[in-house]
């Protein structure tokens, strides 16, 4: 699950699961059975420590990329780069470091490097997860870093499977074109893998010539299928998870994603935020187009069920539906799915 934001993996897994309690969650994290680490684009998920050890090490070719092509790598040119990994990964195993700690504590052995550089090259060259109580649900905490090694108190898996880490995504957003693949996970060269693939594939073919693949038993609902209204957290896979994010969010809506979205009839029609002031919480929703009468009573009807997941020990809740800005674009005619 996407976790830039530390509540957005419970607003996912609510909107996704029947019943989802979040302190199911919360306790998997606590117990060290899911983690939260740069991963994926190395943005920070959410996912189990399986994952975390059988995954991570398909990233770390793009992670050293990444870096030195960043000024940070520029700034660490020439410098013995293993004993820095090994200087941090002794400080967080004393205990978890934030990153302007591990800068400084690494600046002082290095003082003639820059301090940011120095945390980048941990956040990129060392597998690290960040601690709890960051992420568990109704705490609050700065963001702290050990190894994921120290902190599951297993190695990681240095023969991951690529092929695993396709069908996985395929299960979860095709029918999709190798760029989508690519895209969500910011790994290339995914061609070859995906022809060696092709055997255990469905392969179809999108309005624009484009190859889609998908895996054997994926399903395809009908098109006429209803698709009720969802609130979606802060950068959702759903909306970065493909390389032609149109189709769920049209173009001129494509700065939407970095706040919570909702979805009516598959397709992003609007933003959400919600606020506490005292004991009362406002769901303030900000629609992207006119909605119909039965599309606000059955936003309004998820909405009230957002507030209360979030927020239901207040003692007063509020959900508020805004006018569509004069300004907004105009609505996208979009295709069903």
């Amino acid at each position: 699950m996407q976790a830039q934001v530390p509540i957005s993996p419970y607003v996912g897994l609510w909107t996704r699961l029947e019943e989802f309690k979040p302190a199911e969650l919360a306790d998997l994290i606590v117990k060290r059975r899911a983690v939260r680490l740069g991963i994926m684009r190395n943005t920070v998920h959410l996912v189990t420590a399986r994952d975390c050890l059988n995954l991570r090490s398909l990233f770390q070719p793009m992670l050293e990329r990444t870096l030195r092509s960043s000024p940070f790598g520029r700034h660490l040119v020439g410098l013995e780069i293993s004993a820095v990994l090994a200087e941090a990964t002794r400080a967080m195993v004393e205990k978890p470091r934030t990153f302007s700690q591990l800068g400084s504590l690494l600046h002082d052995r290095w003082p003639d490097r820059d301090a940011t550089s120095l945390a980048y090259a941990i956040r990129h060259l060392l597998p690290i997860v960040q601690v709890p109580p960051r992420g568990v649900w109704g705490k609050s905490a700065q963001p702290t870093w050990t190894t994921a090694e120290h902190w599951l108190g297993r190695p990681l898996d240095a023969n991951a499977s690529l092929d695993r880490l396709i069908l996985r995504y395929l299960k979860a957003f095709g029918p999709a074109t190798v760029s989508d693949i690519s895209a969500w996970s910011g790994l290339t060269g995914l061609r070859s893998v995906v022809e060696r693939l092709r055997p255990k594939m469905r392969t179809f073919q999108d309005e624009r010539g484009r190859e889609l693949f998908d895996v054997p038993d994926g399903p395809l609902p009908d098109p006429e299928t209803p698709s009720p209204p969802r609130f979606l957290p802060e950068y959702d896979n759903i909306l970065i998870g493909h390389d032609d994010r149109t189709r769920v969010i049209d173009h001129a809506y494509r700065h939407a994603i970095f706040m919570g979205t909702l979805l009516v009839d598959g397709f992003v029609q609007g933003t959400w935020a919600i606020k506490r002031a005292g004991d009362a919480t406002t769901l303030t929703i900000e629609p992207l187009r006119r909605l119909t009468r039965a599309e606000r009573s059955a936003v309004a009807e998820e909405g009230e069920r957002l507030v209360t997941f979030v927020a239901g020990d207040a003692s007063r809740r509020e959900v508020r539906i805004t006018a569509v800005a004069s300004s907004a674009p105009r609505p996208p005619q979009l295709p069903r799915r």
